[in-house]
């Protein structure tokens, strides 16, 4: 499934990308984080909680962030897999100064599997919009 968009903060491109590489930050902004762990030079061990239409579970995984380009880029892995299923993301992130913040364009790909892939593309594709938009509005929220 590919995912693209663009989403605005009230940082500037220096302090946003500060902030997305903050484990506290990111624990607090990514939707269902439990825990985020720093176990090597850019790479976390995560836990959270997944929820989509009827199913919900726990998942166990890794957030890497590779490529840095400070303050204007860097790619976001993410991998978890748990009772429900896995899901499986790639993608680029380039932040742009923009009307006195900053606006952060994304574009990845994500794969789910499991249990989890049985609701249906449409539903995994308006989950997936929405758990990044919660993501940038609690980003913005760290004002």
């Amino acid at each position: 499934m590919k995912i693209s968009g663009a989403a605005q903060v009230p940082f500037t491109p220096e302090r946003t990308y500060e902030l997305m590489q903050d484990p506290a930050v990111l624990s607090r902004a990514i939707p269902g984080c439990e825990s985020l762990e720093l176990i090597g030079d850019g790479e976390y061990r995560m836990k959270m909680k997944m929820i989509l239409a009827s199913f919900s579970g726990a998942f166990d995984g890794k957030v890497r962030l590779i490529d840095p380009v400070p303050p204007t880029s860097f790619r976001m892995v993410v991998e978890g897999s748990g009772k429900i299923g896995f899901m499986k993301g790639d993608g680029a992130l380039t932040l742009t100064a923009k009307d006195g913040g900053t606006e952060v364009a994304y574009d990845g790909d994500a794969q789910v599997g499991g249990t989890m892939a049985a609701v249906g593309q449409r539903l995994i594709d308006t989950t997936a919009r929405m758990l990044i938009k919660r993501f940038f509005e609690k980003l913005s929220a760290e004002a």
